[in-house]
């Protein structure tokens, strides 16, 4: 199959017709790495995304703790979420400039294959292609 959703669409015709799919896999091919370059990365973008991540961290850590605050619970969670966004900051500061300008720009990574196969266990074979071929709409 050239493409994953036309794997997961057969899988999904399976499912849908009462196969018991734990017994299918979906095996890409040919994979390759693919960066998507989403933008330049400045010392302005790494400070907010350092004090975004380290706020979402000083919030978790701030409701940990505000469970076991009888009083000023309310206070503990925004300390906790200032200081985790001023320490992100930071950190986002040092880390950008610890590339030395060799990275500049941010992107994401993910897998791509080249085409899909989708294996059924030995002993269900037939009974996939029986499911298939009855869930085939006829024209």
């Amino acid at each position: 199959m050239p493409s994953y959703d036309q794997a997961q669409r057969l899988v999904d015709r399976l499912s849908d017709a009462g196969f018991p799919v734990e017994h299918v896999r979906l095996v890409g091919t040919d994979l390759r790495l693919v960066e998507q370059v989403t933008g330049r990365m400045t010392y302005g973008k790494a400070a907010l995304y350092g004090a975004a991540s380290g706020a979402w961290l000083g919030l978790l850590v701030g409701l940990l703790l505000g469970l076991f605050t009888v009083v000023g619970w309310l206070s503990v969670i925004l300390w906790a979420v200032l200081l985790g966004a001023v320490w992100g900051l930071i950190f986002g500061l040092l880390g950008h400039a610890a590339t030395g300008g060799r990275r500049d720009f941010s992107s994401v990574q993910g897998l791509e294959a080249s085409s899909y196969e989708i294996l059924v266990e030995a002993e269900y074979v037939e009974a996939a292609a029986a499911k298939l071929d009855a869930s085939r709409p006829t024209t």
